[in-house]
């Protein structure tokens, strides 16, 4: 889900650069290009759904994903997002996968186990735990949409998850999400670090 205004940033905040050096890079990926990459370790089929600063984004995004889902009344809130989501998918699908574009620090591994855990009970509903409530990554299997699609303004799915009794699993970085120019400082400065690392000590 990549539809807000980002009026905190003034600019696109899928669009962010993970390079703290782009001039250097060239364009380098994007929030949104690590987004979409973090939704192909969960499934083949990845759609963003974009309303604010649609064309935009889909024309600097480098990774294109199966399907962008453009929002009319994305000024709705989050709830409007999570409908258009849902409302673009067929008839045979089980259930839906629900990721945002600003946690860039998202550990694979648990995210691969994450869509593991949901192919394997498909019926169960099932989020990162954030202690107290249950978050993004989710996982929606479609018994729920009818609830969700009930979903009015600025709300996520998180309540619904909590009511359904949604096995909630460890996802280490979900708490890296930005908001302000100064979580994206510190984001960006702790993913320069970990590619620096990789660097030194490949495998």
């Amino acid at each position: 889900m990549a539809a807000g205004a980002s009026r905190r940033f003034g600019r696109p905040k899928a669009l962010l650069s993970l390079s703290e050096r782009p001039e250097k890079t060239g364009q380098g990926r994007t929030l949104l290009d690590c987004a979409i990459g973090q939704g192909r370790l969960l499934s083949t089929d990845v759609r963003v759904v974009c309303g604010a600063w649609y064309p935009l984004v889909r024309f600097r995004c480098r990774a294109q994903p199966s399907r962008w889902v453009p929002v009319a009344d994305w000024e709705l809130g989050m709830a409007a997002s999570l409908a258009a989501g849902i409302r673009s998918l067929g008839p045979s699908v089980k259930g839906v996968f629900v990721l945002v574009a600003d946690q860039p620090l998202l550990d694979r591994q648990a995210l691969k186990a994450f869509g593991d855990a949901a192919r394997c009970f498909p019926r169960q509903p099932a989020a990162a735990d954030y202690g107290r409530h249950p978050g993004v990554p989710a996982y929606l299997p479609r018994w729920l949409w009818p609830e969700v699609l009930t979903l009015e303004g600025d709300r996520g799915a998180g309540r619904i998850l909590a009511l359904a009794n949604a096995t909630r699993l460890d996802i280490p970085g979900v708490r890296d999400d930005i908001d302000t120019p100064e979580d994206w400082q510190r984001i960006r400065k702790a993913i320069s670090q970990t590619s620096q690392q990789a660097r030194q000590f490949p495998g």
